[in-house]
């Protein structure tokens, strides 16, 4: 459940389909800048009604998952 609203969002922001983000995407893989992923962790917070401490040591969906899901 997590993976698939993460991916929906990153999707949306990216205007990409969402079938082309899997766990294993790095940000970079999906043409995600430091900006874009301060915005995009504001928009997954609003989703999951959440606080996400951002950690420049993400690089991964897998990796920002497991974050939202300690989070929960």
């Amino acid at each position: 459940m997590t993976f698939e609203k993460t991916a929906k969002i990153l999707a949306e922001y990216k205007d990409i389909d969402v079938s082309e983000i899997s766990m294993d995407s790095t940000f970079e893989d999906l043409g995600l800048d430091s900006l874009d992923t301060v915005e995009i962790v504001m928009s997954l917070e609003d989703e999951f009604g959440i606080s996400i401490e951002l950690d420049s040591s993400l690089k991964t969906v897998r990796e920002l998952v497991d974050l939202i899901d300690r989070s929960l």
